[in-house]
Parts: structure tokens; C-alpha cells; sequence
């Protein structure tokens, strides 16, 4: 079993002898290998070492060559692009004139703005044409320099060649310098800008106001005109393309002024339509002098013109700018240029209302200043809205500044007026026959205007706005109606103490009463059922003004007709014991009385005829009832008590007594014509002429009959 193993093992060593001697030999065969490859190697190397040497030059062509074309395309691509920059010019500037000849004989309207925007437009290609021959030829040249000198430097081509690219070079910069100028401000393109100017001139002259100064017959047509527009669609649209290429060559101060030149022409010439001369007349001292009816007329049509100027002209006229000059690089450039177009033609109209605010406080000035007044009030809003901003703001402060001069300058008309009442109260004396004096007949129904619906309201205003002023914003006025009943009622007591005071004038004790009464009777009827009369309120005018009346009436009744009676009344001297006693010298005695009674009736009617004055047909009518009530009766009783002593058919009957005394209150004259005549308004104070005889002759009929009867 050893033996065995052992033998096993030996094999196994002389096997792996064998293997390491194999291995040996191949190792031995791989080094013969590799020294070999090894100098193949080394021969590849050196081949490939000699190859280098000899491409190397070659490489460093192909390197400049990639350079020089590489610099080449850099220069000559934007050249190329300008070469086609110059076509486009010159293409443009052919289609140009071609367009310029065809507006030339183009008479159509419509077809001439349509060949029009053509040509605006085919400008505006010219002009962008132009602006890249201008920003890119000098980039141009620099390159194609640049390129000539890398040239030059490197060699790459021989010395001819590089002097006559330098010599071209030169020549292109020179052209390019020139000719650019001469494209931009000399050349066909200038000419096309200097046209656009004139036809943009011509086509704002051709742009009219329509319909200012023909008289509107209704509301619908006023309101249509108030949005009327300026231009057609099409016109606008050229304008404005006209506009904005004028303004990006460098011609926007051109623009402005043309537009705003023929503008506040064309607006100016809408409003001289109107034919407005009054606005030559402006200063204080100017006003003062010209008559009242002619002013009155001039501040209506300011008024008229005023509010046409703002709301049609001016609103058409903005618009017109917005449409325009709106889409210009400057936001506000079109605001400025509206508020240029309206400035003179502003000042003109505000100097006007600034001189009749300055003018001289006349009471009859009050409602033309709250007319006024109240129609600034109305466009107030709408005044701001049209000259808004920055532009707008010297508009909207003279505007203010023209309220505030009519707010003092109506309340102070208003006060002096009062003033002027109380003035009067020793300077002018009272009517001599008792009737209303002008001057109450004047306050009075120039409250009542100043009460009525149109003016109440902007007079209470200026009074609330006076009393803001002068308490402060912070302040709680009192309500409008307060502020303007307070005022009148202070109008009316200086009325009151005006006639109170003219009553001591009269030397007739009965004149006093009869003017009293015509007076407080004419405002207390003129005052009821009005405007004025709710105002002050029907208790207070009754109060202030009825019962003084009546109360004076009364006084006139028992001092004017109450001797009369009382001639009559007295029995002390006619008793009846008297008659019985001795009828022939009681009959003398009523025949005394009755002839006391009628030469009393005489002088009574004569004071009436001549003296007296009651214009008011109702207040004649009520006084007539109570004398005929008084007298009559009296007259009656008398006649009938002494009818056995009198000749009583002598005598005037009561019914004739009546008459008379109707006659005497209807103030017929001798002539039969009527005396009295209303001076009222109204057909009712009328009094119809009559065709009977006077009360004088009358009366002296009946005494010469009754004298006569007598005697026999």
C-alpha cells in the first residue's frame, strides 16, 4: 500500500516537470514575439513622425482658409442684406411717385383716401427702409474693413487684390456716408413727408363743425348734435397713420402745430356762427355801459354759447384729438394739444361772465347772474370730466373762480336791493292820489320771479354757499328753503317800513289810509297763490298784509264818507216837536242838511275824481258794496222821515243816491271816459269805460231841478 502510494506521486511530480518545462519554451517564444512586434512598432512610429512633418503646413492652410471664410460670410451676409435694403429704398420710392401722380388727378373723395393711405403707408415702408440702411451700413463697412485688414495681415491673397478692396472700401464708405444723409433729409423721402404736412393740413381744414348756429326745433336734435362726431371713419384712420409717421421722423412739433392751428380755427369759425359779438364788450367799466335790454341778451346768448362751446364743440374737438394724436409715444401729448385748441376761445367766454360778474350791482342783474350761475352748476361734472388733468387744471380753476365772482356778486345784488328799498324811504315821495308806488309794484313782482320754480333754487344755493364760506364746511347750514324765506321776509320789512314811512307825507288825513290800503291789498293779492305766497305762507301774509289793509280800509271808509253820513245822523237839531211847531223853517233846515249833504257828495266824488286813485277792480268793487251800505241807508231814512217837509221828487232817489255812488267808484270824468284804470296785469282790474254822465253833472242836474221846484 506504501509502495503503491508512492509510485502515484512520482508520476504526478515527473508530470508537472514536464508541464513547466513546456510553459518555459513557450515563454522563451513570446519574448522572441514581442521584441519583434516591438520593432515594427518603432517603425510605425517613425513612419508616422515623417508623414506629420510633411502635413503640418498643410493643416495650418486648411485652418486659415476656415478663418478667412469664416469672416468673409460674417462681412458679406449684412452686406447683402443692405444691397436688398437698397433695392426695397428704390422700389419704394418708384411706387412712391407713381402713387404721388395718382393722387395728383384723383377727384373722387373716397378713392383719393384710400390712394392716400396707400401713400401714407408706402412712406412709412421708405421710412423703415431707410432706418436700416442707416443702422446697419456703418456695421456693414466695419466688417468688410475688418475682413481687408485680416487680409492685408495674413497675406491671403497678393498686394493688388488687397489695395483694390481697400481702394472700394474707401469709395463704399464715402457713398454710404452721402447718400444715406441725402435719403434721409434731401431725398424723395422728405419730399413725401412735406406732402403728408399739407394733406394732413387740408384734410383737418376739410373737418367742420356741423349744424353749430342753425336753430335746433327740439330736444331730440339738440341731444343728437351734442354726440355728433368730426370726420368720417376713414378720414380718422389717414389722420392718424399721418400722424404717427410724422412723429417718428422726427416731425411731431410740426404736427402739433398744424393740428392745433387749423383746429382752433375751424372751432373758432363754428362759434363765429353764432355771431357772437357781444363777447367784444368784456370790462366791468365796458358792461356798465351798454344798455340793459341789449345786455339781458348778450348774458343769454353767453349762456347759450357757453354750454354749446363745451358740451358740442369742445367734446367733438377732444374726441377728434384723442383719435388723432392718442396713439402717439407721448401719452398726454393729445391733451395738451386739445387744451391749445381751446384756450383762446375759453378766455374769450370766461372774460365775458368775469366782466358782468364785476359789473355794477344793479337789482335787475340778479336773475341773469343766477341764470349764470345755475347753468355752470349744471356743467360742472361734465366740465371737469372734458378738461381733465394736469392740461385742464387752469380751466377747471377759472371756471371755479368764475362761480365764486356770480355767487358775490348775486347775493350782493340781492342785499343792495333790500338796501336800496330802505334808501328810498325819504328820497322819493308817495304817490299823490294813493295809488302803489312803483317801486312796491317793482319788489313785488320781482320776488315773485325770484320765488318761482327757475330761480328759487340757485338763489338758495348762493345763499348756502355763502353761509358754507363764511361758517366753514364743517358747518350744518340751514335747509334751502329756510335760507331763502329768511332772506325774503328781510326784503319785505324793509318794503313795509318803506311805506310806513311815506305815509307821513300826505297832508290829506284821508290819502294816508288810501294809500295804505292800495298798497298791502296789491301785495297781499299779488303775494297769494303764488310761488312767493307759500313761501312766506298764507298766515303770514294775511297777517302782515290783509288785515292792515282792511284795517286802513275802514279808516278810509269812516274818514271819507263818515261826514257824509253824519250830516244826516245828527237829529239833535230836527226834532219832531220842532216840525209840528213850525214846518216852514224845519223844512228850511232838512232842505239845509240835504243841500250840506249834496255840496259834502260833491266834494267827495271831486276828491275821488281827481285825488283819489283805487286801481284794484275787486278792492273798488268791496269798498262800493260797504259806502252803499253806509251811506244809502242813512240817506234813505232821512228822505223818509222829513218826505212831508221836502220836496221829495227833487231829490235823488235812493236808487240813483246808489248809482252815484257806484259812478264815483268806477271814476268816470266828465268827459264819461273812465279815470281809474288798472294798472295791474290782469283784464280783471280793467275798468270798462261807461257812457252816463259824470257824478258832478249829476249832481248839479239834480240840484239846479230841485232849486227851481223850490221856487215856484
Amino acid at each position: 500500500m506504501a509502495a503503491n502510494d508512492e509510485g502515484s506521486t512520482l508520476i504526478k511530480l515527473q508530470s508537472a516537470c514536464s508541464d513547466l518545462r513546456t510553459l518555459l519554451q513557450t515563454s522563451i517564444k513570446m519574448g522572441k514575439d514581442l521584441e519583434e512586434m516591438e520593432k515594427k512598432f518603432d517603425d510605425i512610429d517613425e513612419r508616422l513622425s515623417t508623414a506629420a512633418k510633411r502635413v503640418a503646413p498643410l493643416q495650418s492652410l486648411a485652418m486659415t482658409a476656415k478663418a478667412l471664410e469664416t469672416r468673409i460670410n460674417r462681412a458679406v451676409s449684412p452686406a447683402l442684406a443692405l444691397l436688398n435694403s437698397f433695392k426695397l429704398s428704390e422700389s419704394l420710392q418708384n411706387k412712391l411717385i407713381e402713387l404721388s401722380k395718382k393722387l395728383t388727378v384723383e377727384k373722387n373723395p373716397r378713392k383719393r383716401l384710400k390712394k392716400l393711405l396707400k401713400y401714407v403707408e408706402c412712406v412709412d415702408q421708405l421710412h423703415v427702409a431707410i432706418n436700416i440702411i442707416s443702422r446697419d451700413g456703418e456695421p456693414v463697412i466695419q466688417k468688410l474693413q475688418e475682413v481687408v485688414e485680416f487680409l492685408s495681415r495674413t497675406k491671403a491673397t497678393d498686394q493688388y487684390r488687397t489695395q483694390r478692396l481697400k481702394e472700394t472700401l474707401v469709395t463704399l464708405k464715402v457713398l454710404y456716408e452721402s447718400e444715406v444723409e441725402a435719403m434721409r433729409f434731401d431725398g424723395l423721402l422728405d419730399e413725401a413727408l412735406l406732402n403728408l404736412q399739407d394733406e394732413f393740413e387740408i384734410m383737418l381744414q376739410q373737418i367742420k363743425h356741423q349744424n353749430i348756429g342753425e336753430q335746433q326745433t327740439d330736444d331730440q336734435e339738440a341731444d343728437q348734435t351734442l354726440v355728433s362726431d368730426l370726420g368720417t371713419e376713414m378720414e380718422v384712420q389717414v389722420l392718424k397713420r399721418i400722424a404717427e409717421i410724422l412723429a417718428a421722423n422726427d416731425c411731431l412739433d410740426i404736427c402739433i402745430d398744424i393740428f392745433v392751428k387749423v383746429r382752433y380755427r375751424r372751432a373758432a369759425k363754428a362759434l363765429m356762427r353764432l355771431n357772437p359779438d357781444y363777447l367784444r364788450t368784456y370790462t366791468a367799466e365796458e358792461i356798465d355801459e351798454v344798455a340793459w335790454e341789449s345786455l339781458e341778451t348778450a348774458i343769454s346768448l353767453w349762456i347759450q354759447h357757453f354750454e354749446l362751446a363745451v358740451k358740442t364743440v369742445f367734446v367733438s374737438e377732444k374726441k377728434l384729438c384723442n383719435q388723432v394724436l392718442g396713439g402717439l409715444s407721448e401719452e398726454l401729448v393729445w391733451l395738451e394739444c386739445f387744451v391749445k385748441i381751446a384756450d383762446k376761445i375759453m378766455a374769450v367766454f370766461f372774460r365775458f361772465g368775469e366782466g358782468v360778474a364785476r359789473s355794477n350791482k344793479e337789482p335787475q342783474k340778479l336773475f341773469k347772474l343766477l341764470d349764470m350761475f345755475d347753468s355752470l352748476e349744471k356743467m360742472k361734472v361734465e366740465f371737469a370730466e372734458i378738461f381733465e388733468g394736469e392740461s385742464g387744471a387752469d380751466f377747471c380753476i377759472r371756471f371755479r373762480e368764475l362761480e365764486k365772482l356770480l355767487v358775490h356778486a348775486s347775493s350782493k345784488v340781492f342785499w343792495e336791493f333790500g338796501l336800496q328799498i330802505e334808501g328810498t324811504s325819504d328820497g322819493f315821495p308817495p304817490p299823490q292820489d294813493g295809488s302803489v308806488p312803483k317801486l312796491v309794484r317793482y319788489a313785488v313782482n320781482y320776488l315773485k320771479f325770484l320765488t318761482s320754480e327757475t330761480y328759487s333754487a340757485p338763489m338758495a344755493k348762493v345763499f348756502r354757499t355763502q353761509q358754507v364760506w363764511k361758517a366753514g364746511i364743517l358747518s350744518k347750514p340751514e335747509s334751502d328753503e329756510n335760507l331763502l324765506k329768511d332772506a325774503i321776509i328781510n326784503i319785505m320789512e324793509a318794503l313795509q317800513r318803506n311805506i310806513e314811512s311815506k305815509t307821513s307825507h300826505y297832508k290829506d288825513k284821508i290819502l294816508p289810509h288810501v294809500f295804505v290800503m292800495n298798497t298791502y291789498w296789491y301785495i297781499y293779492m299779488r303775494s297769494r297763490n303764488t310761488e312767493l305766497g307759500m313761501l312766506l305762507g298764507e298766515q303770514y301774509i294775511k297777517e302782515k298784509y290783509k288785515s292792515v289793509a282792511e284795517e286802513s280800509a275802514y279808516m278810509y271808509q269812516w274818514q271819507a264818507w263818515g261826514p257824509l253820513v253824519r250830516l244826516l245822523d245828527q237829529k239833535e237839531d230836527l226834532q219832531e216837536e220842532d216840525i209840528n211847531d213850525s214846518s216852514r223853517r224845519n223844512g228850511a233846515s232838512a232842505r239845509g242838511k240835504m243841500e250840506a249833504f249834496f255840496n259834502c257828495f260833491d266834494e267827495i266824488s271831486k276828491r275821488h275824481r281827481e285825488g283819489y286813485t283805487i286801481p284794484d277792480a275787486d278792492l273798488r268793487a268791496q269798498l262800493r258794496e260797504a259806502t252803499v251800505k253806509l251811506v244809502v241807508p242813512v240817506y234813505t231814512e232821512f228822505l223818509n222821515t222829513y218826505s212831508s217837509l221836502l220836496p221829495v221828487k227833487s231829490y235823488v232817489s235812493p236808487e240813483s243816491l246808489q248809482k252815484l255812488l257806484g259812478q264815483v267808484f268806477n271814476g268816470t270824468d266828465r268827459t264819461g271816459n273812465t279815470r281809474l284804470k288798472s294798472r295791474d296785469s290782469k283784464d280783471r282790474d280793467r275798468v270798462p269805460p261807461r257812457n252816463s254822465v259824470s257824478v258832478d253833472r249829476e249832481v248839479r242836474i239834480l240840484r239846479r231841478s230841485r232849486s227851481n221846484s223850490i221856487d215856484v
